[in-house]
């Protein structure tokens, strides 16, 4: 028998369902919510079912969506003939943050896994590979994770996209802004030497 009554014990549990939330943080909120006023723990129930009944994927770029296609896809002035494949819709978003990139995006929703029986069959590659006509696309940047599975997966992308009349490219990946070399993994390290620029005098 817990140490709560049994209906704070159940919303503890739900909470220690979350990524990254164990059972001393689960505590910590729902005792949080507890001492808040009613309305706090309304909204935060309407919101969560909201976002059940309402969320689904754009049925261009496959990123999550209230409105189908979403606002980028939607969104003219980014029709600029580039498509930035990630492998999730968090990847989407981090890249969206940084400001840096104009064009749309195309969501795989996964990486190539066969350990995990995930094949390409499983990800929205051939949605990617009908929206080049369609979309009039003229280079893909692949986007994936740094790992194994990210690597693989763009691997396979490229071999499959190098007869498509499009420029394939890659992120650079290696040392990050404020990293400290003699902390770098050797493999950081060796896409850093291999995806090294030349520096304009």
């Amino acid at each position: 028998m817990g140490i709560y009554p049994p209906s704070l014990e159940n919303l503890i549990n739900q909470f220690s369902n979350l990524p990254g939330i164990g059972q001393k943080s689960a505590a910590r909120i729902a005792l949080f919510v507890l001492k808040s006023d009613r309305r706090l723990a309304e909204d935060l129930a309407r919101s969560l079912v909201e976002v059940k009944e309402r969320i689904t994927f754009c049925s261009r770029c496959f990123n999550l969506t209230d409105d189908d296609p979403c606002a980028i896809c939607r969104n003219e002035a980014r029709n600029n003939g580039i498509l930035c494949v990630v492998e999730g819709p968090g990847d989407q978003l981090a890249l969206e943050e940084s400001g840096s990139f104009k064009g749309r995006y195309h969501v795989l929703h996964g990486a190539l896994s066969p350990l995990d029986g995930i094949g390409p069959e499983d990800l929205k590659i051939a949605e990617l590979l009908s929206r080049l006509t369609r979309e009039n696309i003229s280079e893909v940047i692949l986007a994936t994770n740094p790992t194994t599975e990210g690597e693989a997966t763009a691997s396979f992308l490229a071999g499959i996209l190098s007869d498509k009349n499009v420029t394939v490219s890659r992120i650079a990946l290696g040392v990050p802004m404020g990293g400290d070399l003699k902390y770098m993994d050797r493999m950081t390290l060796q896409y850093a030497l291999k995806t090294r620029m030349k520096v304009d005098q």
